[in-house]
């Protein structure tokens, strides 16, 4: 699989309004599972905050075992994301999922260890996409938890998503999510994530139902910037169908004559990046 790094940014220009507004979709082909749920809980449920609606992740794959996180009095963790699925006995575990052909889908993996537990031993493992290394999971550097996205064009109707003992911690995983994307759309091949961002002082995530293809927007801003938002209608009408409301804040320099500059993170310097710019008028 060749796999090339992908940043999203959402980059607003200060010009006339738009009126066009994407229209918000229903759930229709999301698979949004919750691992670990305890058989004795409601499946499928709605989250509360996005209305997204989890299902148990039992019959995507018939190993490991299930446990919960324990309380964390300075974060609120939702729902989804408080139950493990972890897979003490053999060496790779996967997740087979229906999928169709051909469709792009954005996947996302959460993991939170949380210590379950209770021996307080982070995991290091590796996550696969069927055949491909797909990710490192490394919970001891990243000790509030991560996740892995990913946009990948299956090449069948059926999917593996799998979790691969690579030391002697045990790997786990929180939840996984599959969105169907439009197909005309980003590049063709498998894309990881860097950052998907839009450029605002808020501390808020942006995700569905704003977004209808539930990407989620963490705001990134800089002090040397300057905020201008608009309460008025704006919109970017195109296939990439990026959110009104990520639309409605944007940055330009304080300083007049300097640039408006964005850096981001790399692994390794031999990854290709594709950036894609949203501009809209506001």
């Amino acid at each position: 699989m060749e796999c090339y790094v992908v940043l999203l940014f959402l980059l607003t220009a200060t010009l006339a309004p738009i009126t066009h507004i994407v229209q918000a979709q229903d759930q229709q082909g999301f698979i949004s599972l919750d691992c670990g749920l305890d058989a004795n809980e409601q499946s499928p449920y709605n989250e509360t905050l996005t209305g997204l609606r989890f299902s148990s992740d039992a019959t995507f794959i018939h190993t490991g075992k299930t446990g919960r996180i324990q309380p964390n009095p300075v974060s609120i963790i939702r729902k989804p994301y408080t139950t493990v699925r972890y897979f003490p006995d053999g060496i790779r575990n996967c997740y087979n999922l229906d999928v169709d052909k051909g469709r792009k889908y954005l996947i996302r993996a959460f993991f939170t260890y949380g210590n379950y537990d209770g021996r307080d031993t982070k995991p290091v493992f590796d996550l696969y996409l069927g055949p491909n290394l797909w990710a490192t999971i490394d919970l001891e550097t990243l000790v509030n938890g991560t996740r892995e996205d990913i946009l990948h064009n299956p090449t069948s109707n059926s999917l593996q998503i799998c979790l691969v003992k690579t030391g002697e911690t045990t790997p786990m995983i929180s939840a996984l999510e599959l969105r169907p994307m439009g197909n005309d759309s980003y590049t063709t091949g498998s894309l990881k994530l860097v950052n998907s961002n839009y450029l605002s002082k808020s501390t808020s995530q942006i995700r569905y139902a704003s977004d209808i293809y539930d990407r989620i927007w963490t705001p990134y801003f800089k002090r040397e910037w300057t905020q201008i938002s608009t309460d008025l209608k704006v919109s970017n009408s195109n296939s990439y169908a990026p959110p009104e409301d990520v639309l409605k804040t944007a940055a330009t320099p304080t300083n007049a004559s300097a640039p408006l500059t964005i850096e981001w993170p790399y692994e390794n310097p031999q990854d290709r990046h594709y950036l894609y710019a949203h501009f809209a008028e506001i």
